[in-house]
């Protein structure tokens, strides 16, 4: 730092009135202070200050790229602030509006303050509109309720501003090809008195000719044509048919910006479509007809890929390979065709009683997946406003280990919708059916966990029967901002709802009831011999961010999910059963370490099953902060647990009670590491127990208190975020 320059410490906005928000103005900052950790610890800096004064010498420049250099205060810049923000304020409508710039100097740092005197704001007394255009004056008149502008109103620019804007979609929209919203300007008349505007919007003509007005012309849509990129020298193996109904401008239909934008996003849901660019070129008879030419660049029809991965679970060492084929047009309609194998070994060792058998797995799953509703009865109008796909899936899994063998096949039928602002989306499992088959139980699982009298588990029990399962299912998530991928709301003021609905076995078992069926000695009626689950499910998920300033954010969550058993199960099938702990969860347990309640696991082989329940609660916490380059830092404090709505005898404990439950909420918290790549973020994140509701002493009831590193401490590792 040069001996006469200061570092900028600090930047405050004040108002002397209560009716003005001063920290609206905040975007209009130049110049800020360098970035704190956690709001709290200025750490770039001194990471910077670690370089030294020699940038040439490598490590030196490599540690500055790490920190952040200092900010040292500029006049220029404040007074350029100061001036932009007189202007933000006196758009606002406070015309009479100051901004003073009040600095104070403390050894080599200095604070700035902008105090913001508003004063009275002005209000529009009258407005009239001169709409010099009979055509685009009856469009207006039609979609009048919708104007910003109003007698009584503030003079607000920036309303002015958002209303030209309205008025430009709505006429680009309509048929308009050629208009942009300069065409649209505004006369104010402040000279009325008492803080009142007469406001006057003018449009203007196409142009104007020797003297003569021409009115804006409507463009319809002439030929449609489509081609390739003229780099690409072979045809275009997609159906016409399929090209239509993904095409929105239509032959003979007003132009429409709207329609182009969703023919763009159409034609790229394609597979087989990699890139697309819309032409429109002028009839040279009727200079209102638009021909189209929709310009396509296709992309790979086919794909192979090879996954390779390593396990550890418990101490026992394994890994997986997979390889799948895609196919992006099987049918020359975009339809995506994709068939995986898998194969998974794990040595296991320290079973005893079992025979010596390790782990092995293979699985082969396919699916197509159509670019569109396959589904009869759908109104055309609603197929053309939602984005949809279509899939059909089957899969066969099988699995043998020391104490078992199981066999899973599945079979799923589902939609995925959204609408162009891609903030809304839903999925309907229409068709999901699993069969579970236990070809093989050894004898010493048998006997200790399913058929000796003292240490029988149903719960364990039940999940190792052969079991149907018939369920539909709905989900909708919605997001305050476009939802373009996991990471695409860090650090914004964002939030997501997600809401989840299932059910399954009602149809089944009202035609058992129908036909008379007889139920099997465990009280069950069976589909093929085999006992169907029934069961209702419910899932309701909140997250909230808020952004602090650029570098740092608050991330708040709220997820609770409620399952319910009956008529012909008594118990949740395992894979609809929740469980608590792990990355995404309470952090300061491993995960299905936590619950039901106060039920504390104490056989680890068969602890995975009995820490699971029918209700969830998870309330988390999460403050988060730019770090350096691409690390990001987190400090957390997670709560919640898991419950069962019945009592079973397996899991002491463990059931939901409106009286007590809030005393069995665990709570940790922990600090996190993320290295963000935008598009996707991989996390580390240490927990620590603060309050485990499994122990009733002090000691061991309030570890944050008696914290034990080796016993409270947890670490995971994920992809993505927590919520």
């Amino acid at each position: 730092m040069p001996e006469d320059a200061t570092l900028l410490d600090r930047v405050s906005l004040v108002s002397d009135s209560a009716g003005f928000d001063a920290s609206a103005m905040q975007g209009y900052i130049r110049q800020h202070p360098n970035s704190k950790w956690f709001s709290l610890f200025k750490a770039p800096l001194g990471i910077y200050a670690l370089s030294g004064r020699d940038s040439t010498k490598r490590i030196n420049r490599f540690i500055r790229k790490l920190g952040e250099e200092p900010v040292i205060y500029s006049e220029e810049i404040a007074r350029k602030t100061q001036s932009d923000m007189v202007s933000a304020v006196r758009n606002m409508g406070y015309l009479n509006a100051n901004v003073d710039l009040i600095t104070q100097r403390k050894g080599h740092n200095t604070k700035l303050v902008y105090y913001i005197s508003p004063g009275i704001r002005y209000k529009v007394r009258h407005i009239t509109k001169k709409i010099n255009d009979a055509a685009i004056d009856t469009l207006l008149h039609g979609y009048g309720n919708a104007s910003y502008l109003a007698d009584g109103m503030n003079f607000d620019l920036n309303v002015l501003e958002s209303e030209r804007s309205r008025i430009n979609s709505l006429l680009l929209n309509n048929g308009y090809y050629h208009f942009n919203k300069e065409y649209i300007h505004y006369i104010a008349d402040t000279t009325v008195g008492n803080q009142l505007v007469d406001l006057t919007m003018e449009l203007k003509p196409y142009r104007i000719d020797n003297g003569r007005s021409y009115p804006h012309n409507v463009y319809r849509i002439g030929n449609v044509s489509y081609q390739l990129e003229e780099s690409y020298g072979k045809q275009l193996k997609i159906r016409d048919k399929v090209l239509n109904a993904s095409n929105e401008l239509k032959q003979g239909e007003l132009y429409s910006e709207d329609k182009v934008q969703k023919t763009y996003s159409r034609m790229m849901r394609l597979g087989a479509v990699m890139g697309t660019n819309i032409r429109f070129e002028t009839d040279r008879e009727d200079t209102t007809l638009l021909h189209t030419n929709v310009i396509l660049t296709p992309g790979r029809a086919n794909s192979v890929n090879l996954e390779l991965e390593g396990t550890n679970s418990a101490g026992d060492f394994g890994a997986a390979v997979s390889t799948s084929y895609q196919n992006r047009n099987l049918f020359h309609g975009g339809e995506l065709f994709s068939v995986t194998l898998r194969g998974a070994y794990e040595a296991i060792k320290g079973l005893n009683g079992y025979s010596d058998q390790d782990y092995i797995e293979y699985s082969v799953e396919t699916g197509i997946t159509f670019p569109d509703f396959k589904f009869p009865f759908l109104s055309s109008k609603f197929r053309q406003k939602a984005q949809a796909t279509s899939e059909v899936s089957l899969m066969f899994d099988s699995q043998d280990r020391p104490e078992f063998h199981r066999r899973v096949v599945t079979g799923t039928w589902r939609y995925r919708w959204n609408r162009m602002s891609r903030k809304r989306q839903h999925k309907v499992d229409l068709l999901d059916l699993n069969y579970v088959f236990m070809p093989w139980i050894s004898e010493t699982f048998r006997k200790l966990y399913l058929e000796d009298p003292e240490s029988r588990n149903a719960i364990l029990r039940y999940n190792y029967e052969n079991l149907f399962i018939m369920k539909w299912g709905y989900n909708f998530t919605y997001s305050s901002q476009p939802l373009n991928g996991a990471a695409s709301n860090y650090g914004t003021d964002a939030y997501i709802i997600r809401l989840g609905a299932e059910s399954s076995g009602n149809l089944l078992y009202g035609l058992s009831n129908l036909f008379a069926a007889r139920p099997n000695d465990q009280n069950q009626y069976t589909l093929f011999n085999i006992a169907y689950a029934q069961y209702v499910k419910g899932d309701f998920d909140i997250s909230k961010s808020f952004r602090l300033d650029d570098k740092n954010s608050l991330a708040l969550h709220f997820g609770l999910g409620i399952a319910y058993p009956y008529g012909n199960s008594t118990i949740l099938p395992y894979e609809k059963r929740y469980f608590s702990g792990g990355a995404n969860s309470v952090r300061g347990w491993n995960v299905r370490g936590l619950g039901p309640g106060t039920f504390n696991g104490s056989d680890g082989r068969i602890d995975f099953i009995n820490q699971t329940g029918d209700i969830k609660l998870d309330l988390n916490a999460e403050y988060r902060t730019h770090l350096f380059w691409k690390i990001h830092g987190a400090a957390f404090i997670d709560a919640g647990n898991i419950w069962t709505l019945r009592e079973y005898a397996e899991q002491p404990g463990g059931q939901f009670k409106i009286d007590s439950f809030w005393r069995q909420i665990a709570v940790a918290y922990g600090l996190g590491v993320r290295l963000n790549f935008d598009y996707f973020i991989l996390r580390l994140d240490g927990g620590m127990k603060a309050v485990h509701p499994a122990f009733k002493d002090s000691k061991r009831h309030f570890p944050i208190i008696h914290p034990d590193f080796n016993r409270d401490f947890c670490l995971h590792f994920a992809v993505g975020l927590p919520f």
